[in-house]
């Protein structure tokens, strides 16, 4: 099929047929290819030393050995460049794809906010090797210069909430320096960060690119030719190539995201408009549903990009088949968003998101920036009626424990009043909101893991 008629057609198409090129078999599944070196051609004019090719499709398909190129990752890209409508590279994970980038651009200084923390890990390392500068995303225009990057993630982790990529371009490119859009939340089908500027497109494949939470890949997709073989020439030395049995995963993965993604953020976007409606109705209705007692009795606030309303006319342009699959929620007490994951009988409580199965995070697990109230929801493809209903049970678990909870400190600090004067009462209920103010604010000293 011509690469032209490949452009015009749907995304769900190209999917299935951007690498038909590179079929060399009668298989109708493309073939797992494990051998790390390959055979040169037979023929003496057909040698072309490595060094001197400088055609980046035939570079690709002339396999050397697997840390340079390999026939699975190859076609993996081969699906990515088209779905991402500009080069794609390759990593053996989304961290190794984004120390690509910073080693690709070099830049002195890094304007970026309170971003993953895997990728804050990575900048302070930049930051030992080449005493690059970090600056505030919100930086004065004037601090940037050219060469330099914005970093942002769009819909960021954690919340969900999306920012305008449209914005941070222009700030970038008066200044003469680049946009690097971090789109993991924001794959394929749903936004397209290089038609509103960026220069860099990260993505951690691990999470909607794969979707099966069964594969470590990171990708990388760049505005500019040069850069692409760049890339490929640093990712050898860097050794961040990926495995040929994640290549294989990739491909069959990718033949499935538009479906995946699209439902996922439908069903999510159905469990936020219902959340949302249930704290709307314990706040200001008369007589709320038992529901939203349950609901709004136990959770603070829901975010997520479908409610920044206030943003919606830039925001449907950017995202317009869905505001994707993740969101958060707060809870009104740190013991209730621990044990929220215990009650759930459809959400798996883990690390990461974007596989097919629903996942919630007690987000305190992983990352100690956090406050203990907050959970992170990954949601599925399973349908959203049996999610709410899951969820829900679950709140009403919590209410419980939490009623429990309340009871039980009452009858405690009846019988210490009994035994305290008043002032010493007074005291010792002071000191424990102190401590636990201490706790909501993440202080202490849990040391993160690098988990996304």
């Amino acid at each position: 099929m011509a690469e032209a008629n490949l452009r015009e057609m749907s995304a769900a198409t190209q999917a299935i047929h951007a690498d038909d090129h590179l079929n060399a078999t009668e298989d109708v599944a493309p073939p797992m290819h494990v051998s790390t070196t390959f055979r040169y051609p037979d023929e003496p004019d057909q040698l072309i030393p490595h060094a001197d090719n400088e055609d980046i499709e035939l570079h690709a398909a002339k396999h050397v050995y697997s840390r340079d190129t390999a026939p699975n990752s190859t076609r993996l890209e081969a699906i990515l460049s088209t779905l991402l409508k500009r080069r794609a590279i390759s990593y053996s994970s989304g961290l190794a794809a984004y120390h690509a980038a910073l080693v690709l651009v070099n830049p002195k200084r890094i304007s970026i906010g309170d971003a993953y923390h895997g990728c804050l890990g990575v900048v302070s390392l930049q930051q030992k090797l080449t005493g690059m500068k970090k600056l505030a995303l919100d930086c004065a225009e004037s601090e940037l210069q050219a060469g330099d990057v914005i970093h942002i993630e769009t819909p960021m982790n954690l919340t969900g909430e999306a920012v305008s990529i449209q914005e941070y371009a222009d700030k970038a490119h008066r200044r003469g320096a680049y946009l690097l859009v971090d789109a993991t939340f924001g794959p394929p089908g749903l936004q397209d960060p290089f038609q509103l500027g960026a220069d860099l497109v990260l993505h951690s494949g691990t999470k909607y690119l794969g979707g099966h939470s069964d594969m470590l890949c990171g990708v990388l997709a760049v505005q500019r030719d040069d850069w692409c073989r760049r890339l490929r020439e640093e990712r050898t030395y860097l050794g961040s190539m990926m495995g040929s049995f994640e290549g294989w995963l990739g491909i069959r993965s990718l033949r499935t995201l538009e479906l995946r993604v699209q439902r996922q953020s439908r069903n999510a976007e159905s469990l936020v408009q219902w959340l949302q409606e249930l704290l709307r109705q314990f706040r200001k209705d008369r007589d709320p549903s038992r529901d939203a007692m349950v609901v709004g009795s136990v959770m603070d606030r829901v975010q997520h990009a479908s409610l920044q309303e206030k943003d919606m006319d830039w925001l449907r342009e950017q995202m317009p088949n869905g505001y994707g699959p993740v969101f958060s929620i707060w809870m009104q007490e740190a013991e209730s968003a621990r044990a929220l994951p215990s009650k759930l009988r459809l959400f798996n409580h883990a690390a990461s998101l974007g596989g097919v199965e629903s996942l919630i995070e007690w987000r305190k697990m992983s990352d100690p920036r956090c406050d203990m109230r907050l959970l992170r929801i990954s949601v599925g493809v399973e349908a959203w009626e049996d999610l709410r209903d899951d969820l829900l049970q679950g709140f009403a678990a919590a209410q419980e424990e939490m009623d429990e909870r309340f009871k039980e400190k009452d009858d405690s600090d009846s019988e210490r009043r009994n035994r305290l004067s008043a002032e010493e009462f007074t005291r010792e209920k002071e000191d424990r909101l102190i401590r636990r103010a201490m706790e909501l604010e993440g202080e202490d000293g849990v040391k993160p893991i690098m988990i996304g």
